[in-house]
């Protein structure tokens, strides 16, 4: 998680940089992967709730 944290803020200054253009849509398409990712490992790492099945 910490090497997804770190890639995120890498890319997200990146993008700050960047003038509209083909590679601020590759930085900005990587950076929302990315994001997904965090979402999805946070939500698999939440403990099991009795009952609910993943």
């Amino acid at each position: 998680m910490e090497r997804i944290e770190a890639e995120k803020r890498r890319l997200e200054r990146e993008l700050a940089n960047l003038p509209l253009g083909k590679q601020r849509e590759v930085v900005a398409a990587r950076l929302e992967q990315l994001r997904a990712a965090a979402e999805m490992h946070e939500f698999l790492s939440l403990p099991e709730e009795a009952g609910v099945l993943r």
